[in-house]
């Protein structure tokens, strides 16, 4: 390459991973751009390169998540049901779990901290039905339907009232949340949606897809136990905070039936795939403590102590 021609990647203005806000930026706008309903436009050969630029720093960022977890990935069990204890004991010992953020939103957080949280949460809300869908497709048949039953679930069952998504706005509108731009919100959480997103969209990443999304419904509930806790501390209102009662409850049964008719399903047909599920289990829960340090850090927690 002569020295006057410019990398593709610096062409199209893309910031390299050495800024980890700037990466996040570009690749939050990256999956608003891949899912955001549109009509064809003159510039769509350059609409491609651009995201075609973006999508070569997605797939570095995620082979980085994954380098990082592969050791401990490489030890989970390729027996389904010994795969399937593996899964359980990560509510207990998974990277993240029982962090004291929780504990401080549940038991001394203010309003305006309780605000800034959720400020941070609903940003960067991947939306758990579209990851649902993304996932599922060509999955085999038992896989499927599991995921669908979880889909109808996050649809509130053909009720709108009942949908997911909705919830979370009437809560945001209670706490007075405001959505501000993608810039205004730490890099860490955007790098969690950042990570589901790249591996539900990405098929060469469908089962790692599979297990962070199990993550999600493995480690949910406690936490929606103790954000709930928190905000009937603040007086709000329990029709505004049902989204995370409902968390609470149903989360639980959506973890054993995703191991049961999900996780254990491939693993039996194909003990290979334990790694790349362990591998997405973990860059997921990995993420997650990410954030919870960068959060505790901006609320003045205390980090855990070393023996907990």
């Amino acid at each position: 390459m002569h020295e006057h021609q410019a990398h593709p990647i610096e062409r199209h203005g893309v910031l390299g991973a050495t800024d980890p806000a700037a990466l996040h930026v570009q690749l939050a706008h990256l999956n608003e751009a891949r899912l955001q309903p549109a009509q064809p436009s003159p510039g769509w050969a350059e609409r491609l390169e651009w995201m075609h630029a973006r999508s070569l720093l997605e797939g570095q960022f995620l082979e980085r998540e994954r380098r990082a977890v592969a050791d401990r990935a490489a030890r989970a069990p390729r027996d389904p049901d010994r795969f399937a204890a593996w899964f359980d004991a990560l509510v207990d010992d998974g990277p993240g779990q029982h962090d004291p953020l929780f504990d401080h939103l549940a038991e001394h957080a203010s309003h305006e901290q309780m605000r800034w949280f959720l400020t941070q949460e609903l940003a960067t809300e991947a939306g758990f039905d579209d990851l649902v869908a993304l996932t599922q497709r060509r999955m085999p048949t038992r896989v499927k339907l599991e995921l669908a039953r979880n889909y109808w679930d996050e649809m509130g069952r053909g009720r709108a009232r009942g949908m997911h998504g909705p919830m979370l706005d009437q809560l945001a509108e209670e706490l007075g949340v405001i959505s501000g731009p993608i810039g205004s919100v730490v890099w860490e959480a955007l790098a969690v949606s950042n990570t589901l997103m790249g591996l539900a969209y990405n098929r060469r990443y469908a089962y790692h897809a599979i297990g962070a999304l199990g993550a999600i419904e493995l480690t949910a509930p406690s936490r929606a136990e103790k954000l709930v806790e928190g905000l009937d501390r603040l007086g709000v209102e329990r029709t505004a905070s049902h989204y995370f009662r409902l968390h609470a409850v149903v989360d639980l049964r959506h973890a054993q039936t995703w191991r049961d008719e999900v996780l254990v399903p491939l693993v039996r047909r194909d003990p290979d795939l334990a790694e790349p599920i362990a591998q997405g289990t973990l860059m997921r829960l990995v993420a997650g403590a990410r954030t919870f340090a960068r959060y505790r850090r901006h609320l003045g927690v205390p980090d855990p102590s070393p023996d907990h």
